[in-house]
């Protein structure tokens, strides 16, 4: 019987409590971590990667925690958080002077995937520095890229997990519920594009965009052990027009509806924003429906 508890797409019931309570009651002397690991080992909670769950498992059960249904065991300590006491990006200097040229004369360009190399601080730096939205460690599978001209920034992209729901993406995907969240991660979402201020490149943005569709998916299977086949990002229209996404042959599917996730009140409460998506395969349905044909 399901319980009105919900974590993470996770709707929680009572079999899910009972097994909860056996596990706990098995290991009286685990930490909550332990327990998690374990939970996730029983339940198949893993990554594509083959990494555990871990966080997810752990929130899942201190929600039941918190509404009574399970009793977890006292923290045994109280790690540092990285994501809450994060320190803000170390301030980088790079040459900006200026760039104005054509797009053929600047060719050819690199793209370099940075995650988890020498060059991810500075591009912490640089989107810091100049997106209006700041940097924010993604949660989740994500990839960054910094674009270069003879080692020299003008560009940085990041790409991150998909949203969970989105009603234009989802209509226009044609997936049901089991589906999407079955298949939700072969999908990537463009969190951050910023073209540095000092670069002045007719349709330099569509090209690098054009430019991340033929390599994007292949970068992700290196990573995650698993492809994407569909990109998607989200344009705040009082802001942009969203022309570089369009020149790139994105597809505008509708907009938001200015609510966020855990929205109860039914009413917009933040920026409306166009929906884009862009299929990678032409039967990017298939994959992400399950279905044949």
């Amino acid at each position: 019987m399901e319980l009105g508890i919900k974590y993470r797409g996770k709707i929680a019931t009572t079999e899910d409590v009972a097994f909860i309570n056996k596990l706990i009651f098995d290991h009286p002397n685990d930490s909550r971590r332990q327990l998690s690991q374990k939970l996730c080992e029983a339940w198949n909670w893993v990554q594509p990667n083959g990494a555990f769950r871990d966080m997810v498992a752990r929130g899942f059960m201190l929600e039941l925690h918190r509404a009574g249904y399970i009793k977890l065991p006292p923290k045994k300590r109280h790690p540092n958080n990285p994501f809450k006491n994060r320190k803000q990006p170390a301030l980088m200097e790079i040459d900006r002077s200026p760039i104005a040229a054509t797009l053929n004369s600047i060719r050819p360009l690199e793209l370099r995937q940075v995650r988890r190399t020498d060059s991810e601080k500075l591009f912490s730096s640089l989107i810091n520095q100049y997106h209006y939205l700041r940097y924010c460690q993604p949660v989740g599978e994500h990839l960054k890229y910094i674009v270069f001209k003879d080692q020299k920034p003008v560009a940085c992209l990041a790409w991150s997990s998909a949203a969970r729901h989105i009603g234009a993406r989802d209509r226009f995907i044609g997936w049901d519920t089991a589906a999407r969240k079955k298949n939700i991660a072969l999908m990537a979402y463009n969190t951050r594009f910023l073209i540095l201020p000092w670069v002045r490149i007719p349709h330099l943005a569509s090209h690098i965009l054009g430019r991340m569709a033929k390599i994007l998916s292949n970068d992700w299977q290196r990573l995650y052990h698993h492809p994407v086949y569909y990109l998607e990002t989200f344009v705040d229209k009082q802001r942009f027009k969203g022309t570089c996404y369009k020149a790139a042959n994105w597809i505008y599917l509708g907009d938001t509806t200015g609510r966020g996730k855990n929205d109860q009140t039914k009413k917009p409460n933040r920026s409306i924003k166009a929906v884009l998506g862009y299929p990678l395969t032409k039967d990017f349905r298939k994959y992400l429906t399950g279905r044949a044909g």
